[in-house]
């Protein structure tokens, strides 16, 4: 697969992108590659569209499929494992936000959650700390409730609200 310059440049900053959001650089610049390749493609071709070892190449396949941002497709008379992203960017989206919500968020409610009843139990808590780890909770709970009634929006409605920016204000009142 040959890229264009440009191909090139939104992969190499996705790559870019992901090693800022913790994720391996190799790894983002494959979910770039099979977000812009029009067709789903093979490890072999991964590994030679980008110079990476296939190795490696298999390996970020296999993260990528963790955080279900990509799945393998069959393709007719071809005993090959081939695959796929998301074309739409909300799907991708959503996919990440709920990966980190399992990953990230949850375990943090948790352990916010028990240090709110372990709390109770300690004397030697300063009661303004105890306010601030409940304060925490309560934030993160009142995110995920909303995250939860956000992701049942369609993609078009969030597009409007979006783009309504701090116009929303005036529709609610301040």
């Amino acid at each position: 697969m040959k890229l264009t310059p440009t191909t090139e440049k939104f992969i190499l900053h996705w790559g870019e992108m992901g090693s800022r959001w913790g994720v391996n650089r190799t790894v983002a610049q494959i979910h770039a590659l099979l977000y812009l390749s029009p067709k789903p493609l093979n490890a072999e071709t991964i590994s030679e569209t980008l110079g990476v070892a296939r190795s490696n190449v298999s390996t970020s396949l296999k993260e990528l499929q963790s955080w279900e941002l990509i799945k393998g497709v069959p393709v007719m008379g071809d005993r090959r494992d081939y695959f796929e992203t998301h074309k739409d960017v909300w799907d991708i989206f959503f996919a990440i936000a709920e990966q980190r919500k399992r990953r990230e968020f949850d375990p943090t409610l948790s352990v916010l959650r028990e240090c709110v009843i372990d709390g109770d139990d300690d004397p030697g808590l300063d009661p303004q700390t105890r306010q601030r780890i409940q304060n925490t909770l309560e934030f993160l709970e009142q995110l995920m409730k909303w995250y939860d009634q956000i992701k049942t929006i369609s993609p078009k409605t969030l597009s409007k609200v979006m783009k309504l920016g701090a116009k929303i204000q005036t529709l609610i009142g301040k």
